[in-house]
């Protein structure tokens, strides 16, 4: 078995969501409108407001925002299941 560090698995699944979710904001918009637009479409936003650390030579400004749809929920189960696969198929 074939150990993954904690980092390459966190962006593993962070590459899921951000793939996923642009993907379900693709297929959002070539949709007609109705309810599976609108399903496709809804999504939700994890993180915190930009917050400034002036320091008087110099300003930090650090914010985070995901915003993760139904597509991106998607995108992480299959990047999990294929992380898996990797982890216990491949032998070295």
């Amino acid at each position: 078995m074939r150990k993954c560090s904690f980092a390459f698995i966190i962006f593993i699944i962070f590459l899921g969501a951000v793939i996923g979710t642009t993907l379900g904001e693709i297929l959002g918009l070539l949709l007609p409108s109705g309810v599976v637009e609108q399903f496709f479409l809804r999504s939700a936003l994890f993180g915190f407001e930009p917050t400034i650390l002036n320091l008087g030579v110099f300003t930090i400004t650090v914010g985070f925002t995901l915003k993760l749809n139904v597509i991106g929920i998607i995108g992480i189960a299959v990047a999990a299941y294929i992380l898996r696969w990797y982890r216990h198929e491949r032998h070295f």
